[in-house]
């Protein structure tokens, strides 16, 4: 009841509104202009003809009924199964670090969302679309094992269910992605699409067999692999206070010596991850917080979608 009961404050009602119509935002831009889903991929059958009006992609005309009544009509379609999305979003505390938990001079002194914002944000869109589309979508979030969930539902007021949650969540503690994973395995019951948001810094060969698994279970992956910008660039100049964000230990080292090579390894690392999940069929998204959100999972979609 006390959960509730913060949820309903008027400054978090107000925070949720602001998520939900950026979700909305976003969504109604990368939509716009697609004449199907752009999480394609997914069987869909014809349902019946309508009427053109203006916004109706013209390639959806059916030009044997303009044939025959000199009438413009177009082409519905629907999912022949309903798709269940899960979102699973990294809570712990490397995801709020803010610039990569660094303490010096970068060189545009930015400020911004950290990768905790720049997930929630992505999630928020992507649970908007699935419900848009008469999907259910659910929500786990997790550190070293899940945390907190929502059952996947469809219907509208599941938006504000999800958003509820997600306004509300602080990255704090260490992470294991791998035994999150290996727990949303066995928590699904049949073929879904499992989104997960996270910066992914955790051991990659227990990461990618947890993901392999999922796959083989029938599961359909988004990897959205999300760096701060100063992890991507390092931009960063001499004398430097390395903070590990998770466990709080801290090395002071001349950020200039270790610029090539620390931007080899994440070059190295990002590539890696690339390469593994496409054998794997894993979609996999690289994505850091200088890239405006609702560009980078525009960009992905109309891709996944050309792939189909």
């Amino acid at each position: 009841m006390a959960a509730e009961q913060n949820y309903l404050k008027p400054d978090v009602i107000r925070t949720i509104r602001r998520l939900d119509l950026k979700a909305q935002f976003i969504v109604k831009g990368f939509v716009h202009g697609l004449h199907s889903s752009p999480l394609k991929g997914f069987s869909v059958q014809f349902s019946e003809h309508r009427r053109y009006a203006p916004g109706d992609d013209p390639k959806d005309i059916d030009w044997k009924i303009f044939a025959k009544t000199d009438k413009y009509y177009v082409k519905k379609f629907e999912a022949e199964t309903n798709l269940t999305g899960w979102l699973l979003v990294d809570t712990s505390r490397s995801m709020g670090s803010l610039p990569s938990g660094v303490k010096g001079p970068a060189e545009n002194g930015a400020e911004g969302s950290t990768k905790f914002d720049y997930a929630i944000c992505l999630a928020a869109a992507l649970a908007y679309l699935m419900i848009q589309q008469q999907d259910p979508v659910g929500l786990l979030t997790f550190d070293q094992q899940l945390g907190r969930s929502v059952a996947p539902k469809s219907r509208r007021s599941q938006l504000a269910s999800i958003l509820s949650i997600l306004t509300g969540l602080r990255p704090v503690g260490g992470t294991n992605i791998a035994r999150a994973l290996d727990q949303t395995a066995g928590l699904l019951r049949h073929a879904s699409l499992v989104m997960v948001f996270s910066d992914l810094l955790d051991d990659q060969e227990a990461l990618l067999r947890a993901l392999n698994r999922l796959r083989h279970a029938g599961h359909d992956v988004i990897l959205f692999h999300i760096l701060d910008e100063a992890e991507v660039r390092f931009p960063f100049h001499g004398q430097i206070e390395f903070e590990d964000p998770e466990s709080g230990q801290t090395l002071i080292a001349d950020s200039d010596a270790l610029r090539r090579e620390y931007l080899d390894e994440i070059e190295s690392f990002r590539e890696e991850l690339r390469r593994r999940c496409a054998a794997s069929q894993i979609d996999y998204v690289p994505l850091d917080t200088s890239i405006p959100f609702d560009r980078g999972l525009t960009e992905y979609l109309i891709a996944r979608s050309a792939r189909q």
